[in-house]
Formats: C-alpha cells, structure tokens, sequence
C-alpha cells in the first residue's frame, strides 16, 4: 500500500505519512478535519474489537484493486503505558473484559485462528531445540524441556478465551481522555488466559503484589495458576531464545536465557 493508492481512496485534501513499523503498512492521514490511523490488512475481528471498545474506534473498511483491505481507525491523541503505568487497575480490568468477551472468542474461532494446546506447543517447541545443533547437550535448555513434559499433565485449561500474545507496554494506549487501549492484535490466538497473565505479572508487576493485581483482574491467585503461567513463560522464552540464538544476536539470546533460569529459580522456591 503505497501514499498514492490512499490518495485515490481519501482524495487529495489529505496529508499522508508513514505510522513507522516493520511492516510499513500503517500510516496516518489527517484533513482539515478530520485525523485517521490507516493500515493494510490488520485483524480481520478489528470490527468486533471496536464495537467492545477494546480498540480506537473504526470508521471504515475498504478494499484496494489489488485486493488488499485498508482499515481507518480513529487517530486518537494520547501515549504508550510506560512500564510503571502497567501496574494501574484499568490494565488488569481491560484484559479481563477482553478475556471474558464471548464476542470476540466467537469471532475468532470463526476465522479460523488456531486454539494454542499445551500438546502442540511442546510439540513445536521440542522440534524447535531438536533442529538447533548447538542445544543438543546444553543442560538449561534440557531441564526446560524435561519441565514442559512432566508438567504438561497439570496444567491442562479448559476455558480458553481470546489471548493477545504481545502484550508489551507499547501496545497500551491511554488517550487523553483517559481511555485505555490494546492494539496490534497480529498475534492474537485462542488460548489459556495464563499466557497474557504471566507476561504482565512476570514483565512488569513487583512478585509481592501479584495477588493484588490478580485480585483487580477478578480471580485469586493460585498454585495451579502459577504452574500454568510459568509454563507458558518458559515456553515464550524458550521460542524467543532458539529465534535469537540462530540469527546470531547472542546478547538477545543470552536475555532469554538468564529469563529462564529465573523462572526455574521461581518454580524451585515455590514448589512448582
């Protein structure tokens, strides 16, 4: 999606300049007006997160010759969560109302995103360290393993919602107004609510009001809570090590690496 197709869609009265990104498919248009956030292709359920008010509100959807959809959004001022501001209550909340939103669980099954089992996982993360020459004898990575595999008997959940999957501070947005939202749903699945859980409470909440913060989000703390969540990070780390360790970026590799050893210092000390 280049300036000109938005030209042809907005007409010339627009400014239109890149949002940034990887991808180079967002961007942002402003009028005399009006201001848009614009991007190709996003979550095909971003509809269903607008109407929830999950989401900056969406005003349209339309579709290029070349058939990729443009989606509008809102251009909302405001900023990104620092990672203090992840401990506010109106985090815990608003990931609660998402993971208790049949709407979106609905929407999502129905386009076929796939539900995360803990079977496949290890399934994919065992083929992950096996095809790694380098992990074969290392000790750390062996005792992660032979962790997900024992444990994967108790940490089996039934009532699977609709999980962000990257829930860095970054994707919170307060607006001005005071109104919080969680964008760039690329990763969303279908899965335990522990994965998005543990990554909050591990990333950004100090361990002595995790109780708290789960109180906030509306359940009570628990040993098979725990077991869960630590599996799961140990899982996002393990992927996120083996990514890193193979495109040589050794500092980044060695992060995720020193996060699992401090996830089996947790599971030892809590008798997980």
């Amino acid at each position: 999606m280049e300036g000109a197709d938005l030209e042809h869609i907005l007409g010339k009265d627009w400014i239109i300049q890149s949002a940034g990104g990887a991808t180079g498919t967002a961007y942002y248009a402003q009028s005399d007006v009006k201001r848009l956030f614009l991007k190709r292709n996003s979550s095909p359920f971003l509809a269903v997160l607008s109407a929830q008010g999950f989401v900056p509100k969406l005003v349209w959807t339309k579709r290029l010759e070349n058939g990729d959809v443009v989606t509008a959004q809102e251009w909302l001022d405001g900023k990104a969560l620092n990672v203090e501001e992840m401990q506010h209550p109106k985090v815990a909340h608003l990931l609660s109302s998402i993971h208790h939103s049949t709407e979106l669980l609905d929407m999502l099954l129905r386009i076929e995103k796939q539900t995360i089992t803990p079977v496949d996982t290890l399934f994919h993360v065992k083929h992950l360290v096996d095809k790694t020459n380098s992990l074969k004898h290392h000790l750390i990575i062996h005792k992660t393993l032979q962790y997900l595999k024992t444990r994967l008997h108790e940490i089996q959940y039934d009532r699977l919602v609709v999980c962000h999957c990257d829930l860095n501070h970054h994707n919170w947005m307060l607006s001005n107004h005071g109104e919080l939202y969680l964008i760039d749903w690329d990763n969303a699945r279908v899965g335990d609510p522990a994965m998005d859980i543990g990554r909050i409470l591990q990333s950004y909440i100090p361990k002595e009001d995790w109780g708290h913060w789960l109180s906030n989000y509306g359940i009570e703390k628990s040993q098979y809570l725990m077991k869960r969540m630590h599996w799961h990070l140990l899982v996002d780390e393990l992927v996120n090590f083996v990514y890193y360790l193979r495109n040589g970026l050794e500092k980044s590799a060695n992060d995720h690496l020193n996060e699992i050893i401090q996830l089996h210092q947790q599971i030892e000390e809590w008798n997980l």
